[in-house]
């Protein structure tokens, strides 16, 4: 399934603005109504959506505008929504948003949309009200989230509530995990595609467009991120680099991607040997691979998340790589956008005690960059929790080094 094939749901605002949604009006009815519980039971009036993925598995709202100032207001009252943005935003907002209310700011020499939200909460009654804000997010910058605070002092106090929507989309719907799924189809078929493309003095950039092509061919999104492919020395780096790199006879390539439906994202990590492989580094790959299961298995309803870190470093810290492991092993993943793919937090490591419940979807990758010998080993899969047994994989490729 592709999101071509994927039904919009029609539905209509309390102004009476018909609309089309990526899921059903009544999922997003009872995601509102659950936040809406949670600001209550924090004594918050009202919520200031900063974060676009909040805007999205809310309302429906799906752009790039959270790049500008842009702000949505959800009370705790079930009163109407509103939404400030700017111009380009307002038809996407307008056809595919529950948001009741939609304003725009002008781009001006002294523009100041904090001042003009600051009367929006005002009109809706909120002066002197704790009201919640996201700050935890790349829709609202250091110099915005300044700008706010000196708007609002004196009409209410701001309470940093960038968990409240966050908690909230950790645990999947049905609905989202079909888009994880088609997802994780994806990301094989882009690890699949890079893997074919390898090949001595091959640039590496082909693998990457490669693995871009098998996804939006297959009917996905361009994802948050990347892919990384990192080839050579460049398999130890963490993150990506810019600039193309010529595959050698005796080579190896790190690849790590993230295919997305309808925003929602599924990883993968995989390690491609190009040429006769280096015994040492088969040796590192079965021991990733092991630390991969033994995580994977341990993945169970009820258990501490940073359980599965333990696991992580006791199998590499056992096979001899204490120094070259990462200080985590994943993190959650969801409906992101731009500049990341990870949907963090929460991360995977040691002692984090966040309860692992079903429908909740992480990422766990297993790295070992080992600096003394130029190799690199990783694996990693992306899955959900489920109620009982382990979790539901959404990859089918095989843990293994990948021969070119």
């Amino acid at each position: 399934m592709s999101a071509a094939d994927l039904p919009e749901h029609a539905a209509t605002t309390r102004t009476g603005r018909a609309v089309a949604l990526r899921f059903p009006a009544a999922e997003h009815a009872l995601r509102l109504a659950r936040l809406r519980a949670g600001l209550r039971a924090r004594d918050l009036a009202a919520l200031i959506v900063f974060a676009q993925e909040s805007h999205y598995w809310l309302t429906g709202y799906d752009t790039a505008g959270y790049v500008f100032f842009q702000a949505g207001l959800v009370t705790a009252d079930d009163g109407p929504s509103v939404l400030l943005t700017r111009r380009p935003d307002l038809r996407q907002a307008e056809v595919a948003s529950l948001y009741d209310d939609i304003r725009i700011w002008l781009n001006a020499e002294g523009a100041e949309p904090a001042r003009d939200l600051c009367a929006i909460l005002a009109e809706r009654g909120l002066a002197g009200a704790r009201v919640g804000v996201e700050y935890a997010t790349h829709g609202l910058t250091a110099a915005n989230g300044r700008a706010l605070e000196a708007a609002m002092a004196g009409l209410c106090t701001l309470v940093d509530a960038s968990d409240l929507v966050r908690g909230l989309r950790l645990v999947k719907s049905p609905a989202e995990l079909v888009l994880v799924r088609a997802a994780g189809r994806l990301a094989d078929a882009a690890v699949e595609a890079a893997i074919a493309a390898a090949a001595p003095g091959v640039l590496d950039s082909r693998l990457t467009a490669a693995a871009l092509s098998a996804m939006l061919e297959g009917g996905g999104d361009v994802p948050a991120g990347g892919p990384l492919v990192n080839s050579g020395p460049r398999a130890l780096f963490g993150r990506g680099i810019g600039g193309p790199r010529a595959i050698g006879r005796h080579d190896q390539v790190l690849v790590e991607l993230a295919a997305s439906v309808l925003r929602y994202h599924a990883c993968i990590e995989a390690m491609i040997a190009v040429g006769p492989p280096d015994p040492r580094q088969e040796r590192m790959m079965a021991v990733a691979a092991e630390a991969m299961e033994a995580v994977r298995d341990a993945a169970r309803a009820g258990a501490a998340l940073g359980t599965l870190d333990d696991i992580h470093r006791r199998v590499l810290d056992g096979a001899g790589y204490a120094q070259a492991r990462f200080a985590a092993c994943g993190y959650a993943l969801g409906c992101t956008f731009r500049p990341t793919w990870m949907d963090a937090p929460p991360m995977i490591y040691s002692g984090n005690p966040l309860v692992m419940t079903p429908g909740m979807v992480f990422f766990v990758h297993i790295m070992i960059p080992d600096a003394a010998s130029g190799l690199a080993a990783g694996v990693g899969q992306t899955f959900a929790i489920r109620e009982h047994g382990s979790p539901e994989v959404f990859s089918a490729l095989p843990l293994v080094l990948h021969r070119a």
